[in-house]
């Protein structure tokens, strides 16, 4: 994962991204990634799986 934290607090599930952290183009170069779980992941301590992108349109 790349600046995703998940945090399992009884059946709630909390998501953390810093927002002003960028990983390069997306393998589109259309967009930025800024956090993803690469693919999906399962939950810490359960049985449900996240999958996760987030992005922004690329800036000239």
């Amino acid at each position: 994962m790349k600046n995703v934290e998940l945090k399992v607090d009884g059946t709630t599930l909390t998501i953390s991204v810093d927002l002003s952290k960028e990983f390069g183009p997306s393998s589109s170069g259309k967009t930025t990634i800024i956090a993803t779980t690469e693919g999906n992941v399962s939950i810490p301590g359960r049985d449900e799986k996240i999958g996760l992108n987030i992005y922004k349109k690329k800036t000239s």
